[in-house]
C-alpha cells in the first residue's frame, strides 16, 4: 500500500518534528514531575490515542476544515489551552500531597487510570499543532498515482503515532526519575508538584497566546 521510500521519507520527517519538544512533551513532563511515572505513561497513552484520532480525522478530511476555518482552529486552540491551565491549577492546589509523608496514605489526588488516560486524550486531540503537522506534512508524502489515498494516509499516520508514543514514553521515564529526587523531602515534594503544575499552566498560556495558523 505504501512504498519503502514513502515509509523512510515520512518516518524521517515525523521523527524530526516529534523529536523537537512540543506541547505533548511538556505536558507529559509536567505530569511526570507532579504525579510520577505511572500517571505520566498513562498520559502518554491518552495523548497517543488523541494523535491517532487526529490521524483518522485528517485522513477523512477534517484536516482541510481545520486548515481553512479560523473558527474551528481557535475553538480547538482555546479549549485545549483552558484544559491545560485547569489541570495545572489542580496539581498546584494538591502539591502538599506529593511529599513522601503522604505517599500511600491517601495523600495523592484521586486519579484513576481511566481518568488520566481521558485527560491525556483530551489534551492530545485538542492540540491544533498536531492537526497542522498531520494535515500539512503527511499529505506531501502521499502517492496519488497508487490510489487508496486514505489508506496511505492512515498507514503513514501510524508511523507518526508510533514515533510519538516511543518519544513521549522516554520523556516520561526520564522526568519521573527527577521526581524521585524531589520526593526525598517534604519541601522538594511540594516544589515538584508546583513545578509540574506551573509547567502545565505555562503550556496552556503559551498555546493560547501563540500566533494563528496563517
Amino acid at each position: 500500500m505504501i512504498t519503502v521510500d514513502q515509509f523512510l521519507a515520512f518516518g524521517l520527517a515525523a521523527f524530526i518534528l516529534i523529536a523537537i519538544p512540543g506541547p505533548s512533551v511538556v505536558f507529559v513532563i509536567g505530569r511526570a514531575l507532579a504525579y510520577g511515572r505511572g500517571v505520566a505513561l498513562a498520559t502518554v497513552l491518552g495523548n497517543t490515542l488523541g494523535l491517532l484520532t487526529i490521524v483518522v480525522l485528517v485522513a477523512f478530511g477534517l484536516g482541510v476544515i481545520v486548515e481553512e476555518s479560523i473558527v474551528v482552529f481557535m475553538v480547538l486552540k482555546f479549549a485545549g489551552a483552558a484544559y491545560l491551565v485547569w489541570l495545572g491549577v489542580q496539581a498546584i492546589r494538591h502539591r502538599k500531597a506529593f511529599s513522601v509523608q503522604n505517599a500511600g496514605v491517601g495523600g495523592h489526588p484521586a486519579l484513576t487510570w481511566r481518568k488520566v488516560i481521558r485527560q491525556g486524550f483530551i489534551v492530545g486531540v485538542s492540540n491544533p499543532k498536531a492537526f497542522m503537522i498531520i494535515g500539512a506534512v503527511l499529505p506531501q508524502f502521499i502517492d496519488r498515482g497508487n490510489g487508496h489515498v486514505q489508506a496511505q494516509m492512515l498507514l503513514l499516520g501510524l508511523i507518526a503515532v508510533t514515533i510519538g508514543l516511543l518519544s513521549d514514553s522516554l520523556w516520561a521515564v526520564i522526568a519521573s526519575q527527577l521526581r524521585t529526587w524531589f520526593h526525598a523531602s517534604p519541601k522538594r515534594g511540594e516544589a515538584m508538584g508546583a513545578v509540574g503544575g506551573t509547567s502545565m499552566i505555562g503550556l496552556g498560556v503559551g498555546l493560547a497566546v501563540s500566533g494563528n495558523h496563517h
